[in-house]
């Protein structure tokens, strides 16, 4: 049997590169995508975050009507608003950072949590902090905000992006047991990161598609 996946986004250049993922790793999944900018935009503007986590149900809420399997959502600064639609919709909603915080939580009870968005740091923190008690584990999280990287790729300036994040990840690699990549943005950093770190280092996307693979199987 086919599986429908809905992938609900905030940032537009993921859909594409979730496109490439699913037609490499699931290729007889049928899938859309929702896209809504302006939820991580008002989020890091400061707007009210109940406010912002009703539209985000809202959206889950529209991707459920189409009838689909699965939905994923992809942005890790709106997660909290999963635990809410769950509640709601009767489909299983994945966060794509569900899988990565499990795999982190396992590598060592010192996480390095590597951020762009001021908006991400609060719920990746408690995320983690969620699998470490389902894991019964304790653990410690250094986290490294780097605005400045997130303003230069939405600028269009990838490589500063790039650059600002390596010199981030250096200073901390040492002082953590693994390094997660807080965002779907960061992700393409992960093989040149885990290449020259001392640490392991974890991005969501492929954790993720690991998973849907998983499930699509069922």
């Amino acid at each position: 049997m086919t599986k429908r996946v809905a992938f609900v986004h905030t940032v537009g250049f993921l859909i594409e590169d979730f496109r490439e993922h699913m037609r490499t790793e699931i290729p007889t999944a049928d899938c859309f995508h929702i896209l809504n900018e302006s939820l991580l935009q008002d989020l890091l503007r400061g707007a009210p975050q109940p406010l912002v986590y009703r539209r985000v149900v809202d959206q889950i809420v529209l991707a459920a009507q189409a009838q689909p399997d699965l939905i994923v959502v992809t942005c890790s600064s709106t997660s909290p608003a999963v635990d809410i639609a769950r509640r709601i919709v009767p489909q299983p909603i994945l966060k794509i950072d569900d899988p990565m915080a499990a795999q982190a939580v396992r590598n060592g009870p010192r996480i390095g949590l590597l951020c762009t968005a001021t908006s991400t740091v609060e719920p990746s923190s408690a995320l983690l902090h969620a699998h470490a008690a389902e894991q019964g584990r304790e653990i410690s999280i250094k986290t490294v905000l780097r605005p400045e990287a997130y303003q230069a790729l939405m600028a269009g300036n990838r490589a500063r992006h790039d650059a600002i994040l390596y010199e981030a990840a250096t200073e901390v690699s040492n002082e953590v047991d693994v390094l997660v990549l807080a965002q779907a943005s960061l992700a393409h950093l992960r093989d040149g990161l885990a290449a020259s770190l001392s640490c392991p280092v974890l991005a969501s996307p492929l954790l993720l598609m690991g998973e849907l693979s998983r499930l699509c199987a069922e």
